[in-house]
């Protein structure tokens, strides 16, 4: 209740606010960005009661209360109070507080008749027509005075178990009091702090769009790099693959005009050595022949069928001729293809390198338009207007908080006080019950001790002083304990019942936003300038499920968040930078020399050529027998022969044919391993010549036609991802800031956390266990009137009988076990 009125009292003092009362792989938006936890600090610490052993209790005297006061809240009277207080009516004030008028009526009775009975029995003591002591014991007596003390013990047991409660909570009082004065001031601390530290989270907040510039920035750094990479991953299949099949033909023109002279001129000298070879083999032949055959020869047979093979296999006049060819293609090539091949590789191996140069010019400019989104996103924390809604919730709070001081250290002054008498009453009932529960001891010891006279006497008449002593006490105190028990009781009854439990119903909300309850200067509905349509209490419900100050003050009007936010404010000029910008290949591959020299030399006839003819002549042995065999078989016929000038003649055609081996046949052999190696090469590129040209420029043209288109393609492609994704930063930027500045920040939870926590710590520590102490203690003061009663009537028996057992029968005393008495001592 304190929490809440000093609130109240803080607003009334408040004087009103004139302005106011006016690469497109994957998600581009797979990183997510991690911001600061912003207004963190600022969050208010709810307070919770901690379940204890008194909650039972504190059931019970809440249902009691719910008995007592069972009128709702009194809207008409508090809202005469709080208007015109001399308008309060009487009549409404006690038809409001009957239950406690009922309970007022029941205290001044005990009040004013505790006495007056103490009184009146002392008198009649004094008298001596009351009280005394029992004659003489009876059947009937026995039985009674059992029904009498176990009474008594009950009652006694009761107004113990109360006052050790009276004790508890007078104590759980005492700790609550301070620890929750002081959790109440914190609370106010810690709600001015989270109000006066918007400004500073919104601005901590706005600086937090460090977070996606660096993150742009890191990839404007690298984009160029990264669209130009793009570029030459897509088209290297089709560009390198043009290269490669122009790099092949300028390969194969090369390689021809290598091996088409080659073959003229192995051609020519193997012609040449044929007419030389034929001539000698023609005259070789003749004179072998004619001397194997010479009858003085002897075992010339064997050798006269290879000499008479002695002549050419091969005819190399029968081979095409290759000049036409090579006349087609003199004076190729005219284009340099290395250097053509080489800058064309080079041209677009450096794709990234020259996108990189090209676009340096742009990265800069948005890098400058990020700076100017900084200062845009800055004009945010300048503008925002929640200073001046909340400027009145800071005055208030700031009030609060300098009235809580003198208000808490006078409620600690009192508590003491109060807690001393808590104390002190219930030290007295504790002494009611200690007289009660040792006069029963005394009495029934004593009662067990019969036989002895003098023992039982003095035993027996202590145990009845006490219980009159416990009397006394009773009479004594009794009308202090009532008038204790019913101040606390009004005054703790009617905080739970007024204050408490509206509070926690939320109809103290629905009674100050009803129309003329609260007068002008305390409308604090207007004071916070709630928007339209909504009042203190769905404020609060809206607070408390986590809404912010934005959702329940009137700022739309003066202030468009969404316009502030709109991501189109921070990215437009960004797009269009990169919109614009445009990335023009003009390289070519195969220029107009290269270009006629490949279609050259595709007309050349080189694939005219009849290889087969080549191949067939070259398969051919140079001279039809082996030389070398048949220099062998002359020199090995020489040795046998008889006629030495047979065996001379022999042995110098064996070297002739030895020296046209060496010279001539071995020379004509290696021109012909040339001549293969031509042919087999022009053999094997001339029938696919065609295809692979046509192939070849087709690849080209292909490339040189459309890599400019694809490049566009591509870089469009990449730029609108990339733009995607930055925009995708500063989209997920703005939509954290609106989520922080519209709950995190500016969140009116803790508003609504305070005043949960000002009910917990008045109704819940304070209230409850202060009503639990004057239940207890007030059960305990009501049970003294049946402890009075038992303690009067057990005193009697307590007491040393004076004359003689008129029982003859043991049965009085088979209760306690006590033998019969046969005299007394008088």
């Amino acid at each position: 209740m304190g929490f809440l009125l000093l609130l109240l009292l803080a607003f009334t003092f408040i004087p009103p606010d004139p302005a106011h009362a006016q690469q497109c792989s994957g998600d581009p938006t797979s990183l997510i960005l991690q911001f600061a936890d912003v207004g963190a600090d600022q969050w208010v610490p709810a307070h919770r009661r901690a379940p204890g052993s008194l909650d039972p209790l504190y059931d019970l005297v809440q249902s009691y209360l719910d008995m007592v006061q069972q009128n709702p809240l009194p809207t008409d009277l508090l809202r005469d109070a709080l208007n015109d207080p001399p308008s309060a009516s009487t009549s409404q004030i006690l038809q409001y507080q009957a239950g406690y008028i009922v309970c007022a009526t029941i205290a001044v009775i005990y009040f004013v008749a505790m006495p007056l009975i103490g009184l009146s029995i002392c008198c009649c003591r004094r008298h001596r027509r009351c009280g005394g002591r029992v004659k003489a014991y009876r059947r009937s007596l026995l039985c009674q005075r059992n029904l009498l003390m176990f009474s008594l013990l009950l009652t006694t047991l009761v107004v113990l178990a109360g006052v050790i409660c009276a004790f508890a909570a007078n104590q759980k009082v005492k700790e609550e009091t301070e620890p929750g004065a002081r959790d109440a001031l914190n609370t106010l601390q810690a709600l001015r702090h989270h109000v006066s530290g918007i400004s500073s989270g919104v601005q901590l907040a706005v600086e937090q769009f460090a977070v996606p510039k660096e993150q742009i920035i890191r990839d404007l750094n690298n984009v160029s790099w990264n669209v130009g990479s793009t570029i030459h991953l897509v088209l290297k299949g089709s560009v390198y693959s043009a290269i490669n099949a122009l790099k092949s033909r300028a390969q194969d023109l090369q390689n021809s005009l290598h091996h088409l002279p080659i073959l003229k001129k192995t051609v020519q000298r193997l012609t040449q050595y044929q007419d030389e070879l034929e001539s000698t083999l023609r005259e070789q032949k003749q004179n072998i022949v004619s001397l194997l055959e010479d009858s003085r020869c002897a075992y010339c047979d064997s050798a006269l069928s290879r000499a008479q093979g002695l002549e050419l296999g091969v005819n190399y006049y029968n081979v095409p001729s290759v000049e036409r060819v090579l006349n087609n293609l003199h004076g190729l090539p005219k284009a340099n293809f290395s250097d053509m091949i080489y800058q064309a590789n080079h041209s677009f191996n450096s794709f990234p390198e020259r996108v990189t140069v090209k676009m340096a010019n742009i990265v800069q400019d948005l890098k400058k338009e990020m700076e100017k989104a900084t200062k845009k996103v800055q004009s945010i924390a300048d503008s925002f207007p929640i200073s001046d809604h909340t400027r009145p919730i800071y005055d208030a709070l700031v009030k609060a908080e300098n009235m809580s001081h003198t208000y808490f250290k006078e409620v600690k002054r009192y508590e003491r006080y109060r807690w001393i008498a808590g104390v002190v009453a219930c030290t007295v009932v504790l002494l009611i019950v200690i007289c009660n529960i040792l006069g029963l001891s005394f009495g029934t010891y004593g009662l067990t001790v019969r036989e002895d006279p003098s023992d039982y006497e003095s035993r027996g008449e202590a145990g009845a002083k006490m219980l009159i002593t416990g009397v006394c006490f009773s009479f004594l105190f009794s009308w202090l304990l009532i008038l204790l028990v019913f101040v606390t009781f009004f005054i703790g009854g009617n905080v739970q019942t007024l204050v408490c439990k509206h509070w926690a119903s939320q109809e103290i909300y629905e009674f100050i936003d009803t129309p003329g309850n609260l007068p002008p200067s305390m409308n604090i509905t207007q004071r916070l300038g709630l928007k339209k349509g909504l009042n203190l209490t769905t404020a609060y419900r809206q607070c408390k499920n986590g809404a912010g100050l934005w959702e329940i003050l009137e700022l739309e009007d003066s202030y468009s968040l969404s316009d502030h936010l709109s991501v189109t404010k921070y990215t437009a000029e960004f797009q269009k930078r990169l919109d614009e910008f445009s990335f023009t290949f003009e390289d070519i591959l195969l220029n107009a020399d290269g270009k006629r020299d490949l279609e050259t030399f595709k007309e050349s006839g080189v694939d005219q050529i009849d290889y087969a003819r080549f191949q067939a002549e070259i398969r051919k042995p140079v001279v039809r027998t082996n030389i070398e065999g048949l220099a062998s078989d002359l020199e090995r016929l020489s040795k046998v022969q008889s006629d030495r000038s047979v065996a001379e003649q022999l042995a110098k055609e064996s070297q002739m044919l030895h020296k046209i081996q060496n010279t001539t046949v071995d020379i004509m052999k290696e021109l012909v391993e040339n001549l293969k190696e031509s042919v087999y090469f022009l053999s094997t590129m001339a029938p696919n010549l065609q295809t692979q040209i046509n192939d070849m420029e087709a690849k080209v043209r292909f490339v040189e036609n459309t890599l400019p288109i694809d490049v566009e393609k591509i870089l469009r492609k990449e730029l609108a991802c990339f733009v995607r994704k930055e925009v995708g930063y500063i989209s997920m930027y703005l939509n954290w800031l609106r989520h922080v500045l519209t709950g995190d920040v500016t969140s009116c939870q803790p508003l609504a956390t305070g005043l949960d926590n000002g009910r917990v710590i008045l109704c819940d520590r304070i209230v409850d266990p202060w009503n639990a102490f004057w239940f207890s203690l007030g059960c305990c003061t009501f049970f003294l009137i049946p402890s009075i009663f038992f303690a009067i009537k057990t005193t009697k028996h307590l007491r040393p009988i004076r004359h003689r057992l008129i029982s003859t029968g043991s049965e009085e005393t088979y209760p306690f076990h006590i033998p019969r008495v046969t005299s007394l001592k008088l």
